[in-house]
């Protein structure tokens, strides 16, 4: 069944080791009908030996008794499983396969071209690292084939590889090449896709699939094998800030509390100082545990546990993410959704949302607009139907942890639940947290400083930043838990007038300063909403006195952790 290597026959513990250590890449292929998707599929694994013997035969079998190809192979029977899809001569369901060459692993997800099959295609492109849009060379680029770019587009796929295939029926012409080619990188520069590379092939002949084909000497690039083993998939995924969903809390035994889930971003080591959202409170990782062994560094797509060196709250649904680089917190958010249901979407229905582990409930509030995925357009929509896909703003009913999807995919990605059927309904992308929105009638409501601050779900508060204190570091902390805060240099001109409009707004403002509060600050101020923050050294605790907040002596972060804690104990930001 696998790959052809003589390290199998020689040393099959060698080959099983090197095999584990090879690296994977999972790609979709897509484009309009007909294009040739199932039989390029089909003719990658032909090519690399990833069939049962038993398999060729029913393949053969198969060619012989459909009859598409006269007496040759047909490749699309290996990925076409589905009786509709056989008959039909299309691809309906998503359909992965997996197979190896010497240099790397690869998953394929044969995803289909027609239009009411969307969500499938949105499905298998949600963990590609790379997609093969194919393009019938006799038809040039069609409507689908903008759709799936579009598609491919939005789901954050960065590398493309445009097959113009059945090559052959063309007489493998190069003027048919680069109008094709032209007319692709036109349309791709609009919706962002940059790393593209065109292939001249023939997935039913073999031509540059495997190997160069002499039927098109007058192309310079690599075949497609060769661009798939050697293509960099390495992304930053590592160089990003460290992220781990909680799936589950690891008590063995009385001894032993640890947290389980996959690191979805960043690396970690034992003394990293990280924070637990969306409650944010800060600790140290203590160690980190695989299986029955301790590690020294864990890095993104590992699935570990992980004990903290304080005892704090954590559990399922939290997301552990590092001290200095923290996620946002929201429950409000501007979003993409990708409609999956035959029961259109209304506004103002409940369901569940699920991102990352956490599970909440959630209203769809409002649907800026819809996308024509053909054309592009924006159009007003009170509604969205099977396959459709909108810009909307979602209301949870707590907060959760989340980063834009364009920096993190898996804390930035979730699914609609129907609550009743349990169904998986819809699709999305966050974007960016917004302010929630409040039923305040215009012609009823105070515009005050308690509205403003009503609104934001705080109290208006001025924390005077002192010799000790990182304001910056403190301003990144409130905003991880949810608090709208800003940072103004002591050194601002008319400081007291600029942050008295601040606190007009409802905001918490942090006062970048290395020295004392000033007198005339205080007296322009009122004392409730202002505290001195000062670090002491004969304070043994933070302790929290009138208008002025001591802290013991301690490192930047350790600072910022004890400021937070005492004013949530204290009831001052919530």
């Amino acid at each position: 069944m696998a790959h052809v290597s003589d390290l199998i026959a020689q040393d099959i513990e060698a080959y099983l080791k090197q095999h584990e250590h090879k690296s994977l890449l999972r790609f979709i292929t897509c484009g309009s009908v007909d294009d040739g998707k199932s039989t390029l599929i089909g003719r990658l694994l032909y090519e690399s030996k990833m069939l049962f013997e038993d398999q060729l035969a029913a393949l053969e079998a198969d060619s012989k008794k459909v009859g598409t190809q006269g007496g040759d192979l047909d490749f699309a029977l290996l990925v076409d499983g589905l009786a509709a899809e056989r008959e039909q001569g299309i691809t309906i369901d998503v359909a992965y396969r997996f197979f190896s060459t010497d240099r790397r692993k690869f998953i394929v997800a044969d995803t289909p071209g027609h239009e009411q099959y969307t969500r499938n295609m949105v499905t298998g492109a949600s963990t590609a690292d790379l997609a093969i849009i194919l393009v019938d060379a006799r038809h040039g680029v069609q409507t689908q084939t903008r759709r799936h770019s579009y598609l491919v587009s939005l789901i954050g796929i960065k590398r493309v590889v445009v097959a113009i295939n059945k090559m052959d029926l063309v007489g493998f012409s190069k003027d048919v090449y680069e109008r094709i080619e032209k007319e692709y990188r036109a349309f791709a520069a609009q919706i962002g896709l940059t790393d593209i590379l065109c292939i001249p092939m023939s997935a039913l002949k073999g031509d540059n699939i495997i190997e160069k084909s002499a039927a098109t000497p007058w192309y310079a690039g690599s075949a497609l094998m060769e661009h798939l083993e050697t293509v960099q998939i390495e992304d930053d995924l590592q160089a990003r800030p460290f992220r781990l969903p909680v799936q589950w809390v690891n008590r063995p035994n009385l001894d032993f509390r640890g947290f389980s889930g996959q690191i979805a971003s960043g690396t970690v080591r034992p003394g990293d100082r990280v924070r637990v959202q969306p409650s944010g409170r800060d600790t140290t990782i203590e160690r980190i545990v695989l299986s029955t062994q301790d590690l020294k560094e864990a890095v993104a797509g590992q699935s570990v546990t992980v004990t903290f060196a304080d005892e704090i709250d954590c559990s399922r649904g939290d997301v552990i993410v590092a001290a200095d680089q923290p996620a946002l917190a929201g429950d409000s958010f501007d979003a993409t959704l990708v409609w999956m249901s035959d029961e259109a979407m209304a506004t103002g229905r409940s369901y569940l949302m699920k991102c990352g582990t956490r599970t909440v409930g959630t209203t769809v509030n409002a649907i800026e607009y819809r996308v024509n995925v053909n054309t592009l357009e924006r159009t007003a929509a009170q509604a969205l139907a099977l396959n459709e896909i909108g810009r909307v703003s979602l209301l949870t009913d707590r907060l959760i942890a989340f980063d834009p999807y364009e920096s993190v995919r898996d804390t930035g990605s979730f699914i609609l639940i129907d609550r009743l059927t349990n169904n998986t309904v819809g699709a999305g992308l966050l974007h960016a947290a917004r302010s929630r929105p409040r039923d305040l009638s215009w012609t009823r409501t105070d515009t005050g400083r308690a509205a403003r601050a009503a609104l934001k779900q705080q109290s208006p508060l001025l924390l005077w930043a002192g010799a000790g204190i990182d304001a910056n570091k403190l301003e990144q902390k409130l905003m991880s838990i949810g608090r709208h805060t800003i940072t103004l240099p002591a050194a601002t001109a008319d400081l007291p007038r600029i942050a008295g409009l601040l606190l007009d707004a409802g905001l918490i403002v942090v006062i970048d300063a290395e020295s004392a509060q000033p007198a005339a600050l205080a007296s322009a101020l009122p004392a409730a909403e202002r505290i001195e923050l000062a670090v002491d050294a004969a304070a043994a605790q933070a302790a929290l006195t009138g208008e002025r907040l001591s802290l013991p002596s301690a490192t930047a972060d350790e600072t910022v952790e004890q400021v937070v804690e005492a004013l949530r104990r204290a009831g001052r930001i919530g």
